[in-house]
């Protein structure tokens, strides 16, 4: 049997496709996103409707997302959800999920078990409607999971650490192995919560200063910041800043940089 075809749906490389299918995962999934009656609910990438069954079975409606014309097509007819669910046909990374919170008329809460060769650009994309997203649960490689929740000083820690823990508080809630999915991935998956900050702990008056800033810094990240961020600061002001020459950027926190971005930003503003 070819494994890459799950309940007659031959499972797509290049939507990233892997079908979840241990009920036990399923359950622990359904229970931490704990989907109530009246809430936006929102799933990227439905699929097979392993999580969308059950979560529906809690509410009364939700939207889903998803790519595959042929998946769309099915969810649109499953004589289960049919009535419940608003079948978006689309590249979630082209939805206005400000739009589409406003148009229900309440913050969104968004899951997925998210194809791995998107993941990390969905999530800046979602980092930038945060005002309309009241949390997050994802499905994603276990090395992208460790990279959300690593601290300074540790080798998983980069700039999507940064940007990531800029605009929430992030949480493992499970790990899963390979043999969860048809077909099976190359490598561990884990979901996470990831819960927008309600005041945003170090804020910044650009955020694109910090997007510059953090991808100039890792982009390096095996040179001193006084190499890899002196085309932006002297040695002088780096000490001022209160940061040692000799750090990486991987030893630098996420307030740090905060602080770092704003700094910039005035001398913008002064210079301009």
């Amino acid at each position: 049997m070819n494994n890459r075809v799950h309940q007659g749906h031959f499972a797509r490389k290049r939507f990233g496709q892997n079908f979840l299918k241990d009920q036990f995962v399923i359950d622990s999934i359904v229970s931490a996103i704990h989907p109530m009656p009246g809430q936006a609910i929102v799933e990227i990438g439905p699929g097979l409707a392993a999580l969308t069954e059950p979560v529906a079975a809690r509410i009364d409606h939700m939207t889903v997302i998803e790519l595959d014309r042929d998946l769309a097509a099915r969810l649109e007819v499953n004589p289960r959800l049919a009535n419940k669910l608003r079948v978006i046909q689309q590249d979630a990374m082209q939805v206005n999920f400000g739009e589409l919170s406003e148009e229900i008329g309440q913050p969104l809460r968004v899951f997925g078990n998210l194809p791995y060769n998107i993941s990390t650009p969905l999530m800046f994309h979602l980092f930038t409607y945060t005002h309309a997203i009241s949390d997050m649960h994802f499905m994603l490689q276990k090395e992208v999971v460790n990279r959300l929740v690593a601290g300074p000083n540790s080798k998983a820690f980069g700039r999507l650490s940064v940007m990531a823990q800029y605009y929430c508080n992030i949480i493992p809630v499970l790990e899963v192995p390979p043999e969860s999915f048809t077909p099976a991935p190359k490598v561990d998956s884990a979901v996470v919560r990831l819960t927008p900050h309600p005041v945003i702990p170090y804020p910044v008056s650009d955020i694109r200063i910090l997007a510059r800033l953090t991808t100039d810094a890792f982009n390096q990240r095996r040179k001193t910041i006084r190499n890899s961020l002196g085309h932006l600061f002297t040695p002088e002001q780096m000490l001022e800043l209160g940061l040692d020459v000799s750090m990486r950027a991987e030893n630098i926190s996420v307030e740090q940089y905060c602080k770092l971005a704003n700094w910039l930003s005035t001398r913008k503003t002064d210079n301009s």
